[in-house]
């Protein structure tokens, strides 16, 4: 490979990039990001986790990617002094019915590798987490808390330094081969035209619309799900050490509000999931007429919430209530109240959905001729970019 384009500058097109600079030393390196700056997206509208690969199908590409991606992530983070923490969690079963879901939790965590796993009953769980309430928990010691700000930021430090270039503000448009099918991959901007021979699509949020620039399909297309966070006032912070997190629903694994304490200070509470009327809605008014046209106009959609129409509005009403939150958030810590939470940030999920109403669990790269599409990225992906990108480079590679 002598050039690539890498569309998106998020934590996944910036990890991608490096690691593509890393393994073709000589090629010429472009980030295209439509933002001011790169990460503005998922990349920090998240909690801030270190994902270790707790919860992922062994043998799964998410499962292998935030195994390998953590450890890579930590060391990045340490040789970039970026502030990170390995606080270690707690996955707490509150029902007996949770309790053959949270060991097969401990069977997938033990043969995806993880280390220190154990199962620990009420006493042990107060000791961890005072405040936490249940009939047993996973204790995981590598999971952590990072700012992805600042890796994001030092990514670009480093892509720079070694000779690439990002382009902000470089939203892409139009995409085109010129000379064929062995031709360059052309990118036409607001800033001019870029050039690659090999096209890495990691446009997140618009990773199924930049893959149908590329003439790749949109079959699976890419629904926003907006997950809004409370905030612990500061007098009931002591309620969270660390990081409580509910068993998790198999068919909806990135369901279930939790508790994470934050790098930078306070405790977070969240998120819940309901569509979002704009692909870049952090806010409930937020309304971008084409993307929700997009998502209302997809049979996919229709198909989903049809065959879960109790949990979608579940969701729904919990965005309006902060009662329901917090009842919520009570199965995990009794003693937290409504008064002690202050509305905090939001995120949007871009979640990859058949046309049959199924969501992609697992990351979903598509190869075509010179080009890579990542067209489902959700968490874990930023803790294991590192290891995505990796994994794409040698894709090209081979």
């Amino acid at each position: 490979m002598n050039s690539c384009l890498v569309i998106g500058g998020g934590i996944v097109g910036l990890a991608t990039a490096l690691k593509l600079g890393e393994r073709f030393p000589r090629a010429r390196l472009t980030v295209l990001e439509k933002e001011p700056e790169v990460g503005r997206h998922q990349s920090t509208h998240n909690s801030g986790v270190l994902h270790c690969g707790l919860y992922y199908r062994p043998g799964s590409l998410k499962a292998r990617m935030a195994v390998e991606g953590i450890r890579e992530m930590v060391a990045f983070c340490r040789r970039h002094e970026v502030p990170h923490e390995i606080c270690g969690k707690l996955v707490v079963a509150t029902s007996e019915e949770e309790l053959p879901r949270l060991d097969e939790l401990l069977r997938r965590g033990a043969a995806n590798g993880l280390t220190g796993l154990r199962r620990v009953g009420p006493e042990e769980m107060k000791r961890i987490e005072p405040h936490a309430a249940g009939l047993a928990a996973a204790q995981v010691p590598e999971e952590g808390i990072v700012d992805y700000r600042a890796v994001c930021d030092a990514m670009a430090a480093e892509i720079r330094n070694r000779g690439g270039v990002i382009e902000t503000g470089a939203k892409v448009l139009r995409l085109s081969r010129h000379g064929g099918g062995d031709g360059e991959w052309v990118a036409a901007t607001p800033r001019g035209e870029y050039r690659g021979q090999w096209l890495v699509n990691t446009a997140g949020l618009h990773c199924d619309r930049v893959g149908e620039l590329a003439g790749a399909g949109r079959e699976v297309r890419i629904v926003p799900f907006r997950g809004e966070y409370y905030e612990l006032a500061p007098e009931a912070r002591h309620l969270c050490r660390h990081l409580i997190y509910p068993v998790p629903d198999p068919a909806f694994p990135f369901l279930g509000v939790h508790f994470t304490r934050m790098i930078g200070g306070g405790v977070e509470a969240g998120p819940n999931a309901v569509l979002a009327f704009a692909r870049e809605g952090y806010r409930a008014r937020d309304i971008d007429l084409r993307d929700l046209a997009d998502a209302l106009g997809y049979p996919g959609l229709w198909r989903f919430l049809r065959r879960h129409p109790g949990m979608a509005m579940a969701e729904l009403v919990r965005s309006f209530s902060r009662e329901r939150f917090c009842r919520s958030l009570q199965r995990l810590v009794p003693e937290v109240r409504p008064e002690h939470l202050a509305p905090g940030g939001a995120g949007v999920r871009a979640q990859a959905m058949t046309p049959q109403g199924e969501l992609v669990q697992d990351f979903h790269l598509l190869a075509r001729d010179h080009a890579l599409h990542l067209l489902n990225a959700p968490s874990p992906a930023a803790t294991a970019s590192l290891a995505i990108g990796g994994h794409v480079a040698a894709m090209i590679e081979g």
